[in-house]
Formats: structure tokens, sequence, C-alpha cells
């Protein structure tokens, strides 16, 4: 298929901008257009669909991710508001502006409807994801401000705080959630931006959080990436080509919460801040480092042997009267085997974030998965690296959130409709 290149400016007011081709094998009900591979500007990823983008589709290299507090005491400007989100999101993710007009074909004596950063850059393969958090349904004081509490899903609670935690509020929680992956980053900060731009007045920016350097893979297409230790990350993630799995591990499903019913074909989004102590880890020598992974640091295989996608031999015994793979190593302690097969979809990335008061770099790892049932799933994977992994000694927890990300937007319809209708 030949695909010229997409400019945001040759789009901006225009319809024209058809997003071609299903992506066979990874697209699940999403169109993708591509030139030179995903890493191409011309990549674009159909917004709408049977589930939102962002999860399944290939993870791209940026990420700026965002948690909002709603203001508005109105249920009709909350929805105005997703409407307009549903219409920005769907022009600025196949590389038109956020606005109808566009960032300078509009009249000198009005502000832009787009901020027009993102100029000539392309889609750049631009997904939004959004998702509601427990404050949409009850706020801190257990006010119902929109009449969706009877909606509220079990599942969807303040993550507990896990021994450890070291949270701090400023980057935790929130009541809408926005997470923006492409391949470039400013595409990825302009598609932030002008939401919220938008939403002035009625929401505020609670926390936001910029990554780099995916460090799972969503797609087979994709190898595994390198957290900032230096170690293969998300070896074993479910992927996109693994629709049984999806539908074991990530979709939620009608039958899940009858009172929920709106979510089904969505999932939940679970957003982590692990901070990593880098200066202490870095001392450590190579075989106390893959000790604690469990893993070799090179090839990302088991120390029990094989390459990297060999099944860990837990039962192999090593010297000292304990096993090659150490109890405590983080591969045994997060192994689904230790949580009756329960598995995730992990869309984590790297960040650096200036350094902290006393010289070390603020750095590590913006964790975020998509799971069926947070109860099932990962607050039990949580708790257990908590106590039991050898990993805890170089990770400091900062910052969490859940929220619920619901199905896919049909035709006519905008982010979130099941649940205000």
């Amino acid at each position: 298929m030949s695909v010229g290149r997409i400019s945001r400016r040759g789009l901006l007011g225009g319809s024209g901008a058809a997003v071609a081709g299903v992506a066979g094998g990874f697209a699940l009900s999403r169109e993708v257009e591509a030139a030179g591979g995903i890493d191409g500007t011309t990549t674009t990823y159909a917004f709408r669909g049977a589930h939102q983008a962002g999860i399944t589709t290939p993870a791209q290299d940026r990420l700026h991710f965002v948690a909002l507090d709603v203001t508005t005491e109105s249920r009709e400007e909350l929805v105005a508001l997703l409407e307009e989100w549903t219409a920005a999101a769907e022009r600025m993710t196949r590389g038109a502006g956020a606005g109808p007009v566009g960032p300078v074909e509009g009249s000198y004596l009005l502000p832009p409807d787009d901020t027009g950063e993102a100029i000539g850059l392309g889609a750049s393969g631009l997904t939004l994801t959004f998702g509601f958090g427990p404050g949409l349904f009850r706020d801190g004081e257990g006010r119902d401000r929109f009449g969706l509490a009877d909606r509220q899903p079990e599942a969807l609670r303040d993550l507990p705080h896990f021994p450890a935690d070291v949270l701090d509020p400023r980057r935790s929680y929130g009541d809408l959630c926005v997470q923006a992956c492409a391949q470039d980053p400013q595409v990825a900060v302009h598609a932030v931006r002008n939401l919220i731009r938008i939403g002035f007045g009625r929401v505020s920016v609670r926390w936001s959080q910029l990554g780099f350097g995916r460090t799972s893979s969503t797609s087979t297409s994709q190898d595994t990436p390198r957290n900032l230790f230096g170690f293969k990350d998300g070896t074993a993630n479910v992927k996109a080509e693994e629709p049984a799995a999806l539908d074991e591990h990530v979709w939620v499903a009608p039958e899940d919460d009858p009172d929920a019913s709106w979510l089904a074909g969505g999932t939940y989004l679970a957003a982590r801040r692990i901070n990593m102590t880098m200066e202490v880890w870095d001392r450590q020598p190579l075989g106390d480092q893959e000790a604690f992974i469990g893993r070799a640091k090179g090839s990302g295989a088991p120390l029990s042997g094989g390459e990297e996608h060999t099944a860990p031999d837990f039962d192999m015994p090593g010297s000292n009267d304990t096993t090659v793979i150490a109890p405590d190593a983080h591969v045994r302690v997060v192994h689904p085997d230790a949580h009756g097969g329960a598995r995730m979809l992990r869309r984590g990335y790297n960040f650096v974030d200036g350094t902290d008061d006393l010289g070390g770099l603020d750095a590590g790892l913006f964790f975020i998965a998509f799971v069926r049932d947070p109860r099932t799933q990962f607050i039990p994977v949580q708790n257990a690296m908590a106590r039991n992994d050898a990993l805890m000694e170089y990770l400091r927890f900062t910052g969490s959130a859940l929220f619920a990300v619901p199905a896919g937007v049909a035709e006519g319809e905008h982010v979130g409709h099941a649940l205000f209708s």
C-alpha cells in the first residue's frame, strides 16, 4: 500500500483524511495506516473501534499521561466535555488539529482552537485512551455528583496502600485519566495539552507523567525493551496476538459485574509511579543484579537456562541449599504460576524527571497495567512484591491510581457513552 505523508496542517478543517486498511494480526477491530513501519510519522490508528486504542496497539516509544479532577458539578457539562474530547481525539489521532478550524486558519481576533506545536509532525501513531476513576462516581466526601454511584464497578476503588508505599498524593488518584502514546513526544504532549485546554473550567490537572522508552511489548512484532536497570522488562506480557488471553485477562465480560454492564468490553488501568534508586543499584555486582531479577542481564533468559522466553525452572537446585532462581527473585515473586495463572497486559515507560533534593536522579518506571479485575490480578501481585521481592530494596512507589477504561467508541457515540446512557 502506498501512503503519502500526512500533515496536520494539510488536514485542518477537512474530513478527507481517510484511515486506511486493517492492520492484520495485531489490530483487533482497529484500523492503521503506515508508511515505513510503525515508527513512521504517517502511522495512524483509528480512534473508534470495539476497544479503545492504546491498549493492544503496538506500544509506541513516548507517553504523556495525565490524571484530572472534575471541577464542574453539572452532569450535562461533564457529558458535553466527553463529547468535545471525543471529537478532538478523533481529529488528532488521524493527524489533524484539535479543533475544526486549526492553529493558523481562524480569526486573528480569537484564540486558535489548536495550540500549533504539532504542525507538520504527522499523526506519529498517536493513540488516546480515556479512563474513569473512583472519584467520578463518589467524591472524597461520598457525594454522588453526577448520578453515577449506582453504576460504579465493584472493583473500581482506590488501590490499597501497599507495604513500603511512600505515595505522594500530588502524584496519585484522579477522577479522569488520559493516556497519550505516540512515536513523537511533541505529538503526545500536544494532544494532552489541547484536551486540557478544551476542559478548562470543567476539569483541572491533578498530576501528569512523561515517559520514554517503552518497557513492555504489546505485540509479537516488537522486541522486548529494557528498563533503567538495564534488564529486559515484560517478557511474559499478554500480547495482541493472543485473543483468548485478552478475553481471559484483559477485557471485562458482561457477567463480571451486572451492575456495571457499561464496562463490558473495557478494562481496568492500574498506574504506579516507581522510583528506582539508580545510584545504589549501579554499585551492585552483576551477579547480584541478576540474582535479584532471576534473569540474565544480556539475553533475558531465566537463570535456570534457555532463552528469553524459556519457562523458568523454579525447582532447579543451586548452591547453598537453595534454588538457582532465588525464593525472593523478582521473576519468581510475580510469575503467573505464583498467582493462579493471573497475567496482565503491561504498557509501562521509563521516566527521568530531573534530580531529587539529594542530587540523585528522580527516575524510574511509570508502570501501567491493563487487567480484567484488579482484585485478583493486580493487587495480589503488588502485595507479594512489596513483602517478598528482593528488588524492593531499590524501588520506591511514589504514585498510584486505578481507572476503569470503557470499551471503544462507536460511530455517533462519545467516550463513556454507555455509562451516561
